[in-house]
């Protein structure tokens, strides 16, 4: 009887062991989701002050400036909806992105940027447009720049975009957004690529490896990625809740927010579907 008594004491024990280790995980999940969702919502705001409060002076600033402004529609869409750290993640990417986007704007207005953001995910690995080049693909001309010109007026801040790179720079259309949109790349876009992109500076892969979805630093660029979205999240108050943008604009701080989410992919989020070629992970492909 002594045996068997102390055989209920001690399942009694474990049992009481497992439910308490239970809630205390449960307990440092909510804390974790609640410290990424307050981040999120950190650059959130501080993108939503700026698309609020600045105008474009030309086509490509106002076309950046709306570019921002469907990040913020999306970011704010997807932190409204997200119950996982993962989620609320996408979200602040999304919103850095547009942070990105208005730091273009800006530049072009001849105003101050702001304090440096955070890397995107794979930002590094796509590189950027270093030289002026024009081809002809489907009929039709496409010119990258590493400048904003009244032929060049849509920006990306480089980055993935179903699960491909695209460099950082201004283009005379935005020949990523039906990839953007249908999280799937045609096969032409591999030689158009090979064609806009080989041989440049800048622009560290290849037409292969972009068929394959990484080309050289892609690890590097995930890193940075990842720092970005959890390495980084204590130092969002470093760059300001809204402040630090308000200085540069004259009072505009505040703040609000628009691939591999939302930018969002098949993680979960906001869907950003706009023609205006945001930065947003659906997925890869197989060319």
């Amino acid at each position: 009887m002594s045996f068997l008594l102390l055989l209920i004491v001690i399942g009694a024990g474990i049992a009481i062991w497992a439910q308490s280790n239970k809630k205390k995980e449960i307990g440092r999940e909510r804390a974790s989701f609640a410290d990424a969702q307050a981040d999120a919502r950190r650059w959130i705001e501080r993108l939503g002050s700026q698309v609020l409060t600045l105008s474009g002076n030309d086509t490509a600033s106002t076309q950046a400036l709306a570019d921002a402004s469907e990040r913020y529609n999306a970011a704010s869409a997807a932190i409204g909806q997200a119950e996982t750290v993962k989620q609320a993640q996408l979200a602040r990417e999304s919103a850095l992105e547009g942070l990105h986007y208005v730091n273009a704007a800006r530049e072009i207005m001849g105003l101050p940027a702001g304090p440096e953001l955070p890397p995107l995910a794979g930002q590094r690995a796509a590189g950027k447009v270093t030289e002026r080049r024009t081809i002809e693909h489907d009929g039709q001309q496409i010119t990258a720049s590493p400048e904003a010109s009244a032929d060049t007026p849509n920006y990306y801040p480089g980055g993935k975009v179903a699960g491909r790179p695209v460099p950082a720079g201004w283009y005379s259309t935005p020949w990523w957004a039906p990839a953007m949109a249908t999280g799937l790349w045609t096969a032409g876009s591999v030689m158009m690529f090979s064609a806009l992109f080989s041989g440049m500076s800048g622009v560290g892969y290849s037409a292969h490896a972009f068929e394959d979805g990484y080309g050289s630093g892609y690890e590097d660029g995930l890193a940075d990625g990842a720092e970005g979205a959890d390495g980084d999240m204590g130092d969002a108050g470093d760059m300001g809740d809204g402040g630090d943008m308000g200085g540069d604009t004259g009072g505009d701080g505040g703040g609000f927010f628009g691939g591999d989410g939302g930018f969002f992919g098949g993680d979960g989020g906001g869907f950003d579907f706009g023609g205006d070629g945001g930065g947003f992970d659906f997925g890869g492909f197989d060319f």
